[in-house]
């Protein structure tokens, strides 16, 4: 399975839903066995983990010794703790969670210290060897990487990336090879950073000079990548795709701008190799009616609308190999609950649209643990380098 972490809960109290559950920011690990976010209860917010990968969904509440912040990061690891990010003035504090009978159990991991104003610190999404965690920093000048979890003496500083940066996507299977949205010089640009080449940081978007090129979401197995860039449109960002090791230019396919709706990648369907275009992607699409649920693949001109589960975790999800939808939802009466959708059948593209090329074998993306991409220059995707 794959799955992405989805936004971080906002500062402010969570907008409640019509059945009187909040909405909360809900994180996934990559094999999709846990899940973890922040719940209500009355007034105070505390962590609770889900766990997925069993007959049942079911929910086990970690509340600590005193009620959470409602900004409070939470993510699962792959052996079913939860690690929580707390702000203390200047102070961020790491530690991992977990069920001791009644009672919450609590390891400290140590703290990270931002001195200098307008620093931030957040996590980045699970990584896919669910052993470590990684958390963002941005300064004023420039940013860095930090591993905060699964490290042997606390969080450790392992990169730095001039520029403020923004996103992150993993894009291999190994938790090696991560791409940073990156800003500099008024421009966006995702690059990438290798975690165990020192951080060393290299180009990896650049559809043209001029536009802000953005990585949005990215699947290690088909090479299969969603972008938002504003270089069809100057000003206006709109999603395409592309495949990392294919040679085809990045695409903006029509049926993904929707008027006065906000869409959003979340999940790719994972064990595609040789077929990235028949990848099913699951969409958010925020609009006047709310967040729904949108299905897409590569190949074909349309996307295919889906009922959202009441109470679903917006933009919480994953795709199952066999290309089944899993969306978490909370309500009064199911406080823990995954709706299952099969993708939509496959339909041919619009009369008069040329097919797109199925990529040969020979064009599959490498090794991810042995590779890295090369920027993406006027919008080829060009190959990926072994080193």
């Amino acid at each position: 399975m794959t799955a992405c972490a989805i936004e971080p809960l906002a500062a402010e109290t969570a907008a409640r839903q019509d059945s009187g559950v909040p909405r909360a920011g809900c994180a996934i690990t990559a094999d999709g066995a846990y899940a973890a976010r922040l719940a209500l209860s009355g007034d105070c917010w505390f962590p609770e983990r889900w766990t997925l990968d069993g007959p049942e969904p079911y929910a086990v509440p970690l509340p600590g010794n005193q009620p959470e912040e409602p900004g409070t990061e939470v993510q699962p690891m792959g052996d079913g703790r939860v690690l929580i990010h707390r702000l203390v003035g200047r102070r961020h504090v790491f530690s991992l969670l977990y069920p001791t009978g009644p009672a919450t159990g609590e390891l400290p991991l140590g703290a990270v210290e931002c001195p200098e104003p307008g620093t931030t610190l957040r996590l980045l999404p699970p990584a896919p060897c669910g052993t470590r965690a990684y958390a963002l920093e941005v300064g004023p000048r420039g940013s860095a990487v930090w591993l905060v979890a699964g490290g042997a003496f606390g969080p450790e500083h392992l990169a730095e990336v001039p520029g403020r940066c923004s996103g992150g996507v993993w894009l291999d299977r190994a938790g090696r090879i991560l791409a940073l949205d990156r800003e500099t010089g008024g421009r966006t640009k995702a690059v990438v950073v290798d975690l165990e080449r020192g951080g060393e940081v290299t180009p990896l978007l650049q559809i043209a000079a001029d536009s802000d090129d953005r990585l949005l979401l990215a699947d290690p197995d088909s090479g299969l990548i969603l972008v938002g860039s504003d270089a069809p449109s100057p000003g206006r960002e709109q999603l395409g795709w592309g495949v990392l090791g294919g040679s085809s230019p990045v695409r903006f396919p029509s049926c993904l701008r929707m008027p006065d709706c906000v869409v959003t990648p979340f999940a790719i369907q994972p064990g595609q190799a040789l077929s990235p275009e028949q990848c099913a992607v699951a969409l958010r699409v925020d609009g006047p009616f709310g967040a729904r649920v949108g299905v897409w693949r590569p190949a074909e001109r349309r996307v295919h609308r889906l009922a959202a589960p009441e109470g679903w975790l917006a933009g919480a999800g994953l795709w199952t190999e066999s290309g089944v939808l899993r969306l978490p939802y909370a309500t009064r009466e199911i406080p823990c609950g995954v709706a299952e959708s099969p993708a939509p059948a496959r339909t041919a593209g619009a009369p008069g649209e040329p097919a797109p090329s199925a990529p040969s074998p020979a064009q599959a993306p490498s090794a991810p643990a042995v590779a890295r991409p090369v920027p993406l220059q006027q919008a080829p995707l060009g190959r990926l380098v072994t080193k």
